[in-house]
């Protein structure tokens, strides 16, 4: 027993004692009014949500599985498909020519207009032609000169002659006078000759446009005295109308373009601006080089076109198409359901229980909306052309919208030019899909 015990101490700590039930119970109490919050908050979001999920339209579960995608679906179907190179391609001139002077002598006139379109024979300028008929005066009076001396001579010939018959002139005199003759008679002919020369040069003055074409800036003024030995020239006149354009395609459509050719084809090309966009002429394959540029593996094509509206400029730059052939009657597809894999092209097949199925398949040509199927599809198939993002073997779809079948395009027509691209030219290795997942595994 501790006898230092303070019995009015120990009265005095009973009570707490005694509070210490009561406050656990009020703990306890307002921790199951916690639980019993949440589970009524937990019950009430989960039945709610059941509620709401039931009244959206159109709503379906799937018990098996995720629902369905919903997708666009277009009929494969057989077209026409046309066969075209892009390249670019160089607006070049069939003619241009730098006027020049022939003869030495002041500028006296300018006869055009800068940005004139011209005529062949149409007048340019004129030069000083005042010493050049002189100098054809000069020589023109030297020949009658000459003619004299000529008339001259011969007629002591004649006299010379009938002297020898009857012996009383030398032998040697006669001959000498001969001579004396044919010398007056070349002296004749060099006048002539000068003369020719005289008019020729005076020809020369007056200087006229070589081709039909438009003529460039003024290089030299009125006044300048001008020579055959000058670099510049007068002015440059470039040939318009008709016009061409050279552009090199890969030697790869070398043979194709040969055979076309050799069966009297004739291959129309299409030039379009820098943008792709608007059309600016339309001609046709004229000829191409006789060799190979071995450095890009091309070779250069010319193709001419009617340019009376002035449409291609010379050196501009311009984007064009070449109709090499078309293929007749072939299986086409959109290239928006070509998907493109490691080992070849793809596509999702569309069947009749609203699931899709992955078909291997091979092209061919294509152009900017469609593919040449060469195999793996039959005319009257439904391909998926959107909504292939989340799709798999096997997966369920939802068709939605109508698109028109691939051949109800006209080929060639409202089509922006396009370069092909990898896998889907003619004869490339289509890309293969890619493996399909385990059940397990989310769309």
């Amino acid at each position: 027993m501790n006898e230092n015990v303070d019995p009015d101490a120990v009265a005095k700590a009973a009570p707490a004692f005694a509070a210490t039930p009561a406050r656990r119970r009020y703990r306890l109490g307002k921790i199951a009014l916690a639980f019993t919050l949440a589970a009524a908050a937990i019950f009430a979001f989960q039945h709610f949500e059941k509620i709401g999920v039931s009244t959206l339209p159109d709503a379906k579960t799937n018990a098996s599985g995720p629902p369905p995608q919903t997708v666009r679906v277009a009929e494969v179907a057989t077209g026409d498909m046309p066969i075209f190179i892009d390249a670019l391609g160089t607006v070049t001139p069939l003619a241009t020519v730098t006027v020049k002077t022939q003869i030495a002598g002041r500028l006296m006139e300018v006869g055009f207009t800068e940005g004139q379109i011209v005529k062949e024979g149409d007048f340019l300028a004129q030069i000083d032609s005042r010493p050049f008929e002189a100098t054809r005066a000069q020589v023109e009076a030297q020949l009658a000169k000459d003619t004299a001396l000529y008339q001259q001579a011969q007629a002591d010939l004649a006299r010379y002659q009938t002297l020898k018959q009857q012996d009383s002139i030398s032998h040697q005199q006669v001959e000498d006078q001969v001579f004396l003759v044919a010398q007056d008679k070349a002296a004749m002919a060099n006048d002539q000759a000068q003369i020719d020369a005289a008019k020729l040069n005076i020809y020369y003055t007056r200087i006229v446009s070589p081709i039909a074409g438009r003529v460039g800036l003024r290089l030299v003024d009125a006044g300048n005295y001008v020579q055959p030995s000058d670099s510049t020239g007068l002015v440059v006149i470039t040939q318009i109308d008709p016009i061409s354009v050279v552009f090199s395609p890969p030697e790869d459509y070398l043979p194709r373009i040969t055979r076309r050719l050799e069966s009297g084809a004739k291959l129309p090309v299409t030039a379009y601006d820098r943008s792709n966009v608007r059309e600016l002429a339309t001609g046709e394959m004229t000829t191409f080089d006789n060799q190979i540029d071995t450095t890009t593996g091309t070779f250069r094509i010319r193709a001419t076109f009617p340019n009376p509206d002035n449409a291609l400029f010379p050196n501009q730059f311009v984007n064009v198409r070449l109709l090499v052939d078309t293929q007749k009657g072939v299986v086409v597809a959109p290239n928006a359901a070509v998907q493109p894999g490691a080992s070849g092209a793809y596509v999702y097949v569309a069947k009749d229980d609203d699931t899709v199925a992955v078909r291997q398949i091979k092209t061919g040509a294509a152009d900017a909306t469609r593919a040449v199927v060469t195999s793996g599809l039959s005319v009257g198939e439904k391909v998926v052309i959107d909504g292939v993002d989340r799709l798999r073997e096997g997966s369920k779809i939802k068709v939605v919208g109508a698109t028109s079948s691939p051949s109800a395009q006209t080929p060639g027509t409202g089509e922006k030019p396009h370069r092909r691209g990898a896998g889907q030219g003619e004869g490339a290795a289509a890309p293969a899909p890619p493996p399909s997942p385990s059940p397990s595994s989310k769309p």
